[in-house]
């Protein structure tokens, strides 16, 4: 259950992140569902594999390595879901900051820890 909240909170928040954030399009709130969807499988899957790989970057820059990985998941999602379009680089940084922040606080109030 804790799951498909967090999907419903994740695809909330891209959605209302498009109509904030210049440079970032959602077509419509499904869109959102599968941007969410895909996102949490590249974070499952990819996103290890790049961590390990860039472990010296990453260290050499004190962490701040992973936002540059962040957003380079968020352009692969906008590669694979036509609905969903992210300008730049740029954009999809802030894009992966705003929506990493916003589902730590919005988690934090709505989902169980049991």
């Amino acid at each position: 259950m804790n799951f498909i909240i967090k999907l419903f909170i994740s695809s909330i928040i891209v959605f209302a992140l498009s109509y904030f954030l210049p440079g970032v399009q959602v077509t419509n709130i499904m869109a959102a569902l599968w941007v969410a969807l895909v996102l949490g499988l590249l974070n499952t899957f990819l996103k290890p594999v790049l961590v390990l790989l860039t472990i010296p970057v990453t260290l050499f820059t004190l962490g701040l390595f992973l936002l540059v990985i962040n957003a380079i998941i968020v352009l692969i999602c906008d590669y694979f879901i036509p609905e969903f379009k992210v300008d730049g680089f740029l954009t999809a940084l802030f894009f992966s900051i705003l929506l990493s922040l916003s589902q730590s606080i919005l988690n934090k109030i709505f989902v169980s820890d049991k």
